[in-house]
């Protein structure tokens, strides 16, 4: 008896869909609107949006900081190379504390309060960077800073999944990376003419302009229906969709399958996830990220002057080059999310990623040859750029996109702490082997790198799921089907 009520209701959940020539997710059209396939979005969906993705350009300011700073810190601290390179590389390891509590903290004070307390550590850590006059302070402030943006790589993305109707979520929940991209590369700008404490401060203004923001957004709807806040999730979603919007289909579907989900024990742990119902949801996450970081995105990144250097090219054409590439590209991907779907877009991506590191790896071979070496140079920039372009598209914001979309809700923030984990160590360790690789052999780590784009795309092909136009319920149930059937 007790089986077949368990049943019944891990079918209940599950809406019917096709009543929906009225609307669309909530969103009030009428048949001239369904027809062009787009509603109005309600301002409050857009500017909850804006809101969170100051944290992705917080992230990415963060990023881009070490480069354009590093001459004005050492002259005036007199810090050497490996002074300097502890600087930069202990960021990577804040994030990985971030990174490890992320999930936890999101779950225990909700999205918004986890948001905002990851800014308060980059608030303080710009501080201590801005006014820092020897190596440990900013040691120190590069630490809290990397601690707030590994909070804010797992809540952003989340909370614009939860909120965001299924037919915008893939579009909304990339401007995260566009956001990152847009950080790196303003930061870039800005540091070419201002002093290394005043980009400091600087960093501190889209920190501050979110914590402002955050009490005027909703709080996401499904983690407000996870802690038993019935009522208050329903205005929450009525405040997103609209206050002409029939929301009561969704509310019922995030009700019923939460509560469905609320007859099993929520992981409390890394180790809690590894059980039979989780086993493709966290294969699909915790894969994506490991081959999108050992595809040699950071070394690429990182070294990308040194690269067109090693090659024969001029390193700083070579930086502008990718710069101007990597925004518009991470446009398109945000623009193609919704409409292509994310499989198409990652396998383009990773079939790219693999042709310009391929490229790259030519040219050091040619160079090793001694043969074309007026040709070499060339394939160099082209292979970079290739690379830079198919990365944006896709393989840099969809494994994200992914990940906040896969979990169920009561094992999300164990879960989705795992994935940002992986992505933070995975990205350091490429940081770190990344020059002793190219110590070794120039043509065989393209190669390597270029090898594993080439698994990605048969990982893509075989074992991510379509999510477009799915809600995050329907995707959750068919990857997982025995956390709600058990």
């Amino acid at each position: 008896m007790e089986d077949s009520k368990s049943t019944e209701s891990s079918q209940s959940w599950i809406p019917l869909l096709s009543n929906t020539e009225s609307q669309v997710h909530g969103v009030p059209c009428d048949k001239e609107m369904m027809q062009s396939e787009t509603c109005s979005m309600p301002a409050t969906l857009i500017f909850s949006t804006l809101v969170a993705v100051f944290g992705s350009y917080v992230f990415g300011s963060s990023v881009g900081y070490s480069s354009p700073a590093q001459s004005g810190i050492m002259d005036d601290l007199t810090l050497d190379v490996s002074d300097y390179s502890i600087f930069g590389s202990i960021l990577t390891i804040g994030a990985i504390i971030g990174a490890f509590v992320s999930g936890r903290i999101a779950d225990f004070v909700g999205r918004r309060v986890a948001m905002g307390f990851a800014e308060v550590f980059c608030i303080l850590g710009w501080l201590v960077i801005a006014f820092s006059n020897v190596a440990w302070w900013l040691y120190i402030g590069r630490l809290l800073v990397g601690c707030g943006i590994g909070l804010l790589s797992y809540g952003v993305p989340v909370y614009v999944a939860e909120v965001t109707p299924k037919n915008l979520r893939g579009g909304f929940t990339t401007v995260h990376q566009l956001m990152i991209c847009c950080g790196v590369s303003l930061t870039y700008l800005f540091g070419a003419f201002l002093n290394w404490r005043i980009l400091a401060l600087i960093g501190i203004i889209p920190c501050s302009a979110q914590i402002l923001s955050l009490p005027f957004i909703p709080e996401s709807p499904r983690w407000l229906a996870k802690i038993g806040q019935l009522e208050g999730s329903e205005n929450a979603l009525q405040r997103l969709r609209g206050k002409n919007a029939n929301v009561s289909q969704e509310a019922t579907e995030i009700r019923d399958y939460t509560k469905a989900l609320q007859q099993h024990s929520e992981a409390s742990s890394i180790i809690g996830l590894f059980q039979l119902q989780y086993l493709k949801s966290l294969t699909v996450g915790v894969c994506l990220m490991i081959l999108q970081q050992f595809g040699g995105v950071n070394g690429i990144v990182f070294y990308a002057s040194s690269i067109f250097t090693s090659a024969g090219f001029s390193g700083s054409i070579g930086t502008i080059a990718m710069v101007a590439v990597q925004i518009p590209m991470t446009t398109l991907g945000v623009l193609l999310m919704d409409k292509s779907g994310r499989r198409p877009l990652l396998l383009v991506s990773a079939s790219g990623t693999c042709l310009g590191l391929f490229l790259v790896a030519l040219s050091f071979l040619l160079q090793d040859l001694h043969k074309w070496k007026e040709l070499s140079p060339i394939l160099a920039l082209v292979g970079v750029l290739v690379y830079t372009g198919s990365f944006s598209l896709g393989m840099g914001g969809i494994p994200w996109v992914i990940m906040s979309e896969i979990f169920p809700i009561n094992v999300k923030g164990s879960a989705g702490s795992l994935v940002t984990l992986v992505n933070w160590l995975c990205s350091w360790i490429v940081s770190y082997a990344f020059n002793f690789l190219m110590s070794w052999s120039s043509t065989g780590s393209f190669f390597i790198f270029c090898g594993i784009c080439g698994l990605t795309v048969v990982f893509v092909a075989k074992l991510v799921p379509e999510t477009k136009d799915r809600t995050l319920e329907e995707i959750q149930a068919s990857l997982n089907p025995f956390s709600t059937m058990r």
